[in-house]
């Protein structure tokens, strides 16, 4: 089984913050959530851009394997 990049979102007054949760310094923000999805996915794709996620043992497309109501949406 592959592992999954667990992502922690959250509003800071002006801007909607994202960053990984695991071992990897990854981190983005942006002034919307669909922005700052954007960014992060981006960021974990530079963070990747030497070796592919798939190399490095991650699962480069997670929800494709989850049925619906696997994920959780969290409002804070």
């Amino acid at each position: 089984m592959k592992k999954m990049i667990k992502i922690e979102i959250y509003h800071d007054g002006e801007f909607y913050c994202a960053r990984c949760i695991d071992d990897l310094d990854i981190f983005s923000q942006g002034k919307t959530l669909d922005e700052v999805v954007k960014n992060i996915k981006e960021s974990i794709m530079l963070y990747f851009e030497d070796e592919p996620l798939e190399l490095a043992g991650f699962d480069p497309n997670p929800y494709d394997h989850l049925g619906q109501g696997d994920a959780q949406t969290v409002a804070g």
